[in-house]
């Protein structure tokens, strides 16, 4: 065993002893058996309160404005008595949120569990039928909207029977509320207190509805509470295994400020951005739209030290011309998750900024974003790994007969934990097929290595099989990217008449860059096995992608299976 990953075993060991700050417990949740972080908080109202210790200090920064974890709670405090109040919000009532990025996204969050309700987070992506669908799914009795998403379902909310509340309102809009009126009218007053169970519903997070209707996944407070306090473990685990350019960063003398470049109705950007700052006291500066030129100009202005984004966005911004005209050095801390990373960003962000400390990790929306994670020297020893199990979650690799594979060997991926959700909203049905005994079945393959480390290999619907054999298409993927001309790439399967399917490939060139499909052939060629060499490649100005930059491959295999 390298001595990385002994360090991080002993460092682990320590911050997880009897009496040590994330000391782990053994508890019985409904006849099933979880580990769990004795002194995580109870509740979500707990956690988010923790916040209110940083006082006039800056919290959020959009454009020109500024506002300090002091007016944070005061506007929080305020929108929370009045949802009590004027809106008659009672313990457990959904109430959603359907907004871009904005302080007042975060603001109606806070609110929302202050006055004991349940926040429905919603794809700010969504157009008015899936929000419609969520708004009726859910029963949400108020809702939050920035213009745009009010004005996909304004006609439709009498019959939704909800109540909305606009922020940043361009226009008279009949039968809803300024969310700066209702901060007015709450004057100092505060909300009455509320108070939850552990096991009581804490949110319903929507998945992207990549296909289908998306799904409510239910949350209650220990889900939460749990992950919070495993992120907060493993940042502090990460610095002890890897210190040296904790020391340097420190020597720098930057303040640590987050710029939030993910949507806030996803785990990545509510968790690992959102929650964890507020109770860090780290300030956040919220980015209006994703661009890797404006990114560079607010790392520069702001002093940004960390960002959280997918790995393409990353690219985007590691390797664009202009990086060399801004300065970055307060950058530190790159979050690369929620796809395949491209085999050169390691060594892209490295290249860029020795001294910095990327990470890592797997989750998903139905574990609360919490599985496996790795950062500083643990992710540079193993950069093509999702990292270390956590101490609180327990994994299967699993079999087509439903039994465990052997170690390295791959396998669908099965988590158990205390931030697995509960189940889906409304959906009894995909409950069954997606939670058994505690257990989240993921849909991922991949394998652990000999010394812990994860590694995804495909999701089981995007694994092509040719004629018997089974081609992931996550490796044929890594195997394009790791040609400098190819900004994205996806493979997928399209019919064939006595294979069953072929290989595709479809791909986006980086500007100014020629390459043949033979040229493009003959380097996965030098990669991987004939049979994983993509019969088909196409060439393409954009990839379709989701809220959450994920690349869509339903809309490519639509576009080429008759092809």
């Amino acid at each position: 065993m390298s001595n990385i990953k002994t360090s991080l075993d002993a460092n682990t060991e320590q911050l997880t002893a009897p009496e040590a700050q994330w000391e782990i417990i053994q508890k019985n949740i409904n006849g099933i058996d979880y580990q769990l972080y004795k002194d995580a908080p109870a509740n979500l109202k707990e956690l988010i309160n923790a916040g209110r210790v940083h006082g006039d200090k800056e919290f959020l920064i959009y454009e020109d404005e500024r506002i300090s974890f002091d007016t944070f709670f005061q506007q929080s405090d305020a929108v929370a008595h009045q949802l009590q109040n004027a809106f008659n919000i009672q313990q457990g009532d959904r109430i959603a949120i359907a907004m871009r990025n904005y302080p007042e996204w975060m603001v109606s969050f806070a609110a929302i569990v202050l006055a004991g309700g349940v926040p429905v987070p919603l794809n700010s992506w969504g157009q008015a039928a899936e929000l419609e669908y969520a708004l009726d799914d859910c029963g949400a009795k108020v809702a939050f909207f920035d213009q745009q998403r009010f004005n996909h379902v304004a006609e439709k909310l009498n019959t939704l029977n909800v109540t909305a509340i606009i922020a940043r309102p361009d226009g008279n809009n009949e039968n809803a509320s300024n969310i700066e009126d209702v901060i007015t009218a709450a004057g100092d007053n505060k909300p009455a207190d509320t108070s939850a169970d552990a096991e009581d519903t804490a949110m319903i997070m929507y998945t992207s509805g990549t296909t289908g209707n998306p799904k409510g996944a239910v949350s209650n407070h220990r889900n939460i509470c749990q992950t919070i306090f495993n992120f907060e473990f493993g940042a502090t685990c990460a610095a002890m295994t890897d210190l040296d350019p904790i020391m340097k960063m420190l020597e720098r003398g930057f303040e640590s400020k987050v710029l939030l470049a993910l949507p806030l109705f996803h785990v990545s950007g509510c968790h690992s951005v959102f929650l964890l700052s507020l109770r860090a006291g780290r300030p956040i500066v919220i980015m209006h739209k994703w661009d890797k030129v404006k990114a560079l100009e607010i790392i520069e202005k702001e002093r940004i030290t960390m960002i959280s984004a997918v790995p393409t966005m990353l690219m985007e911004m590691l390797e664009a011309k202009e990086w060399a005209d801004f300065d970055t050095k307060s950058m530190f801390g790159f979050g690369a998750g929620g796809s395949a990373q491209p085999p050169r960003l390691s060594s892209e962000i490295y290249a860029k900024l020795p001294d910095s400390f990327p990470g890592t990790g797997y989750g998903m929306t139905e574990s609360n974003a919490c599985g496996f994670s790795a950062a500083g020297a643990v992710y540079a020893y193993k950069p093509k790994s999702t990292g270390c199990i956590a101490p609180i979650v327990e994994a299967r690799i699993v079999g087509e007969d439903g039994s465990d594979v052997a170690q390295g060997e791959r396998g669908e991926i099965h988590l158990k934990s205390p931030t697995v959700v509960q189940g889906y909203w409304n959906n009894p049905e995909a409950t069954a097929e997606t939670f058994a005994n505690g257990w989240l079945i993921t849909g991922d393959v991949g394998y652990i290595d000999e010394e812990g480390f994860l590694f995804i290999t495909d999701r089981i619907k995007d694994m092509v099989i040719r004629g018997g054999e089974n081609i992931y298409s996550v490796e044929v993927e890594a195997a394009i990217l790791s040609h400098t001309g190819i900004e994205e790439a996806a493979a997928f399967g399209v019919p064939h008449d006595t294979l069953g399917e072929e290989l595709a490939l479809a791909v986006v060139l980086k500007s100014g860059i020629e390459l043949s499909k033979d040229q493009i052939q003959a380097h996965i060629a030098e990669h991987l096995a004939k049979f994983k060499v993509p019969a088909h490649v196409y060439f393409e100005q954009e990839l379709p992608k989701n809220a959450t930059q994920k690349i869509l491959k339903k809309p490519l295999k639509a576009k080429y299976a008759a092809a």
